[in-house]
């Protein structure tokens, strides 16, 4: 800044050197002693021009001065919002680190706190679980062996850890009996009649269970029927009331799962016996060859029957004898279903998922690679926002925006209802995901309106115009006070206009009422109706049946 400064002292000195100058050329040039060739407007036009160039290139030095500083400030500004995201992702990973550390801590040392201080008799075949030997350190589950005072082992007091929280059955009693007679028929039964109320019944059902003798037992007999033996190969999708079995045993294997989360080795070991674990392998292995004619595309990740089977696997911790490159091909088949991503962990594939996200990319499943990249925090990894502009993308291609040529009605009709329903969909995923600040959804708002309003136009346009009622051609006489003639007089003949036709539209124009029509004169008074009583003799009547007075005969002459 200095030099710059020195520099601009030195050019607004300029003027004053070159009037010195001027000064010494006068008084040389008086004294005349030696002659000289140049003349002084010379001299001054050659420093004034050395005075503009040096100031053009002052001031353009400065400019790029100015432009330098400016962009040294900007890249500081990026790196210092840089810096502090950067921070706040290391923040918030450490935090997320710290709770899943203190969460397995706890259960660590709950885990040996049960292991060392509750010791867990193995009750016989065909004893019911004790409920009335409870310690609050222990799983409820864990007690000791049957007492005096509950010899069958009859739920008295039905309780869950203090994991699963302090609950017990009271919506559906009725579920406590039928678990306790090993009931699975009736309890299909049950939850199918009470499948409005689902919420509830899978909080109590994993209670229920515990008044069972052997509860996997009971939920491998509930499994029979999955595939009819008349047809193992029917679509559940045409069946509803397979559909809806299926989904009850899905439904008894996750609360099944639930109840195993809350117990100790002990307690678990005894639960999953090998016999049952060898029965839950037989059935697996029975429904794996029928899941090859499963089509990954006609299933949509929503397939029934591949849940079932990964479910079955998870619950009964039968993983190990099965190919985990079997089990991965299976995930994308049940990509779209909520309990999708536990499902990945219960089944130790939380490594392979990577993987399972490029091939649902691949296959155009963006939105559930999206729920499985948040659901594992490789969000990094597979951007959301990318993943959803290329969902759009996808759904747009086949758009008559995009391609040349005519489609016909029916295939834009096709398309743009696909291109609604992307829409809906991404617009979803981003306000499940909080993703408004990355990817906006205004515009995509705008869409759907201009789609939805394409798609009315075109069904009002299409729906058939309602017949209009038909009009009597002619003028039609009208009897304004038709009704009071007949009252007062029952004889009489007006004619009478059906109600059928509507009232003629002549009748009550507004125009007739204004100021210039007040100062015409009034309209001729409708025409009067007519009516006879014909007397009892004869009279003189014209052809149309009115009575005319006769005019008196002449006087008769002598």
């Amino acid at each position: 800044m200095e030099d710059t400064r020195s520099v601009a002292s030195l050019m607004d000195s300029t003027s004053s050197k070159i009037q010195q100058l001027q000064k010494a050329f006068a008084e040389l040039e008086s004294q005349r002693a030696v002659t000289l060739n140049l003349k002084w407007k010379e001299l001054e036009e050659h420093f004034h021009g050395l005075e503009r160039s040096l100031k053009r290139r002052f001031h353009e030095l400065e400019d790029q001065e100015k432009e330098y500083e400016t962009k040294t400030r900007k890249a500081q500004e990026l790196l210092e919002k840089k810096k502090a995201a950067v921070e706040a992702k290391e923040k918030a990973a450490l935090e997320r680190l710290q709770k899943k550390r203190d969460a397995a801590m706890f259960t660590i040392n709950s885990a040996l706190d049960k292991y060392n201080n509750a010791p867990v008799s193995k009750p016989s075949v065909g004893e019911r679980w004790p409920q009335n030997a409870v310690e609050d350190s222990s799983n409820v589950f864990a007690a000791d062996s049957i007492t005096d005072d509950n010899p069958d082992g009859i739920v008295q007091d039905v309780q869950i850890s203090p994991v699963m929280g302090n609950y017990e059955v009271k919506a559906y009693p009725q579920l406590l009996k039928l678990c306790g007679d090993m009931d699975s028929t009736g309890l299909h039964k049950f939850v199918s009649d009470n499948r409005k109320n689902l919420a509830s019944l899978k909080e109590e059902i994993p209670m229920a269970f515990r008044a069972a003798a052997n509860p996997a037992s009971l939920v491998l007999d509930s499994l029979e029927g999955f595939y009819p033996m008349e047809a193992p190969t029917a679509d559940g999708k045409k069946d509803a009331n397979l559909l809806g079995m299926r989904r009850t045993c899905i439904m008894l294997m996750e609360c099944l799962s639930i109840l195993l989360s809350g117990l100790d080795r002990n307690s678990l070991a005894v639960v999953l016996s090998q016999n049952v674990k060898h029965r839950a392998k037989t059935i697996a292995e029975g429904w794996n060859p029928l899941l090859e004619s499963l089509d990954m595309d006609a299933c949509n990740g929503n397939s029934l029957e591949a849940h079932a089977f990964l479910q079955l696997l998870a619950t009964f911790a039968i993983v190990a004898d099965f190919k985990e490159d079997e089990l991965l091909k299976l995930i994308p088949m049940v990509s779209r279903r909520r309990q999708a991503a536990e499902l990945c962990r219960s089944l130790g594939l939380a490594e392979k998922m990577p993987g399972v996200i490029e091939v649902l990319v691949n296959s155009g499943k963006q939105i559930d690679a999206v729920n499985l990249a948040f659901a594992f925090e490789l969000t990094e990894q597979f951007s959301p926002v990318s993943l959803l502009k290329s969902y759009l993308t996808e759904a747009r291609r086949s758009s008559p925006q995009g391609r040349p040529g005519n489609a016909s009605p029916a295939v834009q009709d096709e398309f743009n209802e696909r291109e609604l329903i992307g829409l809906k969909t991404v617009i979803k995923c981003i306000e499940e995901h909080s993703l408004e600040e990355q990817y906006p959804v205004e515009p995509l708002h705008k869409r759907i309106l201009q789609l939805e309003k394409a798609k009315a136009d075109k069904k009002r346009a299409t729906e058939p115009m309602k017949p209009q009622p038909k009009r009597p051609r002619g003028a039609q006489p009208r009897v304004t006070d038709n009704n009071n003639n007949i009252n007062n007089n029952k004889t009489g003949y007006g004619r009478v206009i059906p109600e059928r036709y509507p009232q003629y539209v002549y009748d009550n124009r507004p125009f007739l009422s204004g100021p210039i029509m007040a100062a015409q004169p009034p309209p001729p008074p409708p025409p009067q109706t007519y009516t006879f009583n014909p007397a009892p003799a004869h009279g003189n009547f014209y052809a149309n049946c009115y009575q005319y007075q006769a005019p008196p005969p002449p006087p008769y002459f002598h």
